[in-house]
């Protein structure tokens, strides 16, 4: 379910009350977790944190005009998703999540490559998902994607 908003405090703004407060604490933890130099915006109808043009002039491979994607949030119809390339992308972070998750919550971990799905608000471990995010720098990042690019 992609949001025509052009702002993050639009997108915030649009959601449905019962989960605007989750999307806000979840937008503020990565907002304080997140390594310098991502810039949140919006980016496929989502809240997108992104490698900027002016750190990674190339862009993202699929659309070199779109700034690099790093991770996403979205309320979606079901359930609120947090899209996090670095697990997608590196089988040691994939690794330390799966482990860790069942530390932080006791309902099955829904997750997909690249996608961590909550069907619950109140059961999203937003300690968890604060260090997940700090645990990839944007240049690290950037050496990843170049590394899984090309390879």
């Amino acid at each position: 379910m992609q949001s025509p908003a052009a702002t993050p405090d639009e997108y915030i703004a649009s959601l449905p009350e019962d989960r605007k407060a989750a999307m806000e604490k979840l937008r503020g933890t990565i907002n304080k977790n997140l390594p310098k130099g991502f810039k949140e915006g919006i980016g496929y109808g989502m809240l997108c944190w992104s490698v900027p043009h002016s750190a990674y002039p190339a862009g993202y491979h699929c659309d070199p005009k779109v700034p690099l994607p790093f991770l996403s949030v979205a309320s979606q119809k079901n359930f609120i998703a947090v899209y996090h390339m670095g697990v997608y992308a590196d089988k040691n972070l994939h690794d330390w999540f799966v482990t860790e998750y069942p530390n932080h919550v006791k309902t099955k971990l829904d997750m997909g490559k690249s996608c961590i799905r909550f069907k619950k608000p109140e059961i999203i471990p937003f300690a968890l998902i604060g260090e997940l995010v700090s645990k990839i720098t944007m240049q690290e990042w950037i050496d990843l994607y170049e590394k899984n690019l090309k390879g």
